[in-house]
């Protein structure tokens, strides 16, 4: 596992929603998020969540330039702490960080992991749970994270 785990805020919100953001500190430990981050979740941090700011704030501003300020500063933050990974959902952040050669995981790989681990029996039900929301999930997407979780 990387030495840091740095989510972006969408992550934290979902898995607010569903009941299920224990996962993170379960599958992965501490988690460092940004304090822009932190601002845009609303709620007050866990005590396994960590605030951290990237200091390239030339790069944070780049960044910015095509990202919204929670995904930029993550990903800013990412590209300064060597062996990281980012969990990010939004397609234009995860296809920046790749380009930028950030290892990246989304909210469904923070899933597939805590099932992996043990943490959860099933992701079926989970997924039921998350189309409750606003959360946006595609037939196809859905049906991959299902077949990557043995439940098809």
């Amino acid at each position: 596992m990387p030495p840091v785990i740095i989510a972006d805020t969408s992550c934290l919100i979902l898995l607010e929603k569903i009941g299920e953001l224990a996962l993170l500190p379960q599958v992965f430990g501490p988690i460092t998020v940004t304090g822009t981050v932190a601002k845009e979740y609303g709620l007050p941090l866990p005590e396994w969540a960590q605030v951290k700011h990237p200091q390239d704030l030339k790069q944070l501003q780049v960044l910015a330039l095509t990202l919204d300020p929670g995904e930029a500063s993550a990903i800013a933050l990412a590209l300064e702490q060597p062996d990281s990974l980012l969990i990010i959902d939004e397609q234009r952040g995860r296809r920046v960080a790749q380009q930028l050669q950030l290892t990246v995981t989304g909210t469904f790989g923070v899933l597939l992991q805590a099932k992996r681990s043990g943490y959860l029996a099933a992701i079926k039900p989970v997924l039921a749970r998350i189309r409750q929301t606003n959360f946006r999930i595609s037939a196809e997407l859905e049906t991959q994270v299902l077949r990557l979780a043995g439940e098809l």
